[in-house]
């Protein structure tokens, strides 16, 4: 069934977005402020409850500093700050960290809002799952990061302030604040990078991509994966690795979730 359109042109009826209202540069502007101003408002309360347990979150996330000063013999643990506002700040910047990461589905949902007007209407189903699985995705990979790399990038990094001679030790002097501009970089690092087959998977839905053109550029993501991995993680290879190895799977995961639910095409009839 088709629906005539005012240039006389027709197209499927449902097909095109619903509701599409020509908007100016400055109105989308204009959207875009409000969206921005709902998703900061959406944070707040996240940010007031993690700032009634900073200690403990600080406290959970110097665990892997402490146990890996703990296991290359450097006896308590310490941490210090230079200045007497630091612990403040490092306090402030824990609880605006949890709460984005606690208002993740909002801030998500906010993003859906303000590009969905253009959207088709079967692409604006996919607004549950994508806030579902871009929460999901979004905080395994920061939980993955805390879990799994942080305790041998710490190793690692720590490890280079060992004895140089019998006569020199050096030791380790970390400062609060760069502690937690390094953590929660690397968290919010691998939240980000952990979204990658929720944007492929809507891509492709979109039939902007398919599968097939995805698995024609995966040896060039590969590369791609090699140096975003270079760049945000520490200088050691297990760290790298254990980036590059996740996101290479997710790559060829979205792969198989673009097969599914994107344009059914054979690798014969997409151009090279």
């Amino acid at each position: 069934m088709t629906a005539q359109l005012g240039d006389g042109t027709a197209r499927e009826a449902g097909g095109g977005p619903e509701d599409d209202v020509e908007m100016g540069f400055f109105e989308h502007l204009g959207e875009l402020r409000v969206r921005l101003m709902r998703a900061v408002w959406g944070i707040l309360p996240g940010v007031g409850a993690a700032w009634v347990f900073k200690e403990e979150l600080l406290a959970f996330l110097l665990d892997p500093y402490k146990r890996a000063y703990a296991a290359l013999g450097f006896g308590e643990p310490e941490i210090f700050f230079k200045s007497p506002t630091e612990f403040f700040l490092a306090y402030l910047k824990i609880a605006l960290v949890v709460g984005l990461l606690a208002a993740t589905p909002w801030v998500f949902w906010q993003i859906w809002a303000f590009i969905s007007p253009g959207l088709y209407r079967r692409e604006k189903f996919l607004a549950l799952p994508f806030i579902f699985f871009s929460t999901l995705c979004f905080a395994g990979g920061a939980f993955f990061g805390y879990g799994v790399v942080f305790p041998l990038a710490f190793e690692f990094l720590l490890g280079m302030g060992t004895s140089l001679s019998e006569y020199i030790t050096v030791k380790p002097t970390i400062m609060v604040g760069e502690y937690l501009t390094f953590a929660t970089r690397m968290l919010l690092a691998f939240g980000v990078v952990f979204e990658l087959p929720v944007v492929l998977t809507f891509l492709s839905a979109a039939r902007i991509v398919n599968w097939v053109q995805l698995m024609r550029f995966g040896r060039w993501f590969v590369v791609i994966a090699a140096v975003v991995s270079a760049m945000l993680t520490p200088p050691d290879v297990a760290s790298q690795l254990l980036m590059i190895g996740p996101l290479v799977l997710l790559y060829f995961l979205s792969i198989g979730l673009a097969f599914l639910f994107g344009e059914k095409v054979k690798p014969g009839s997409v151009p090279s």
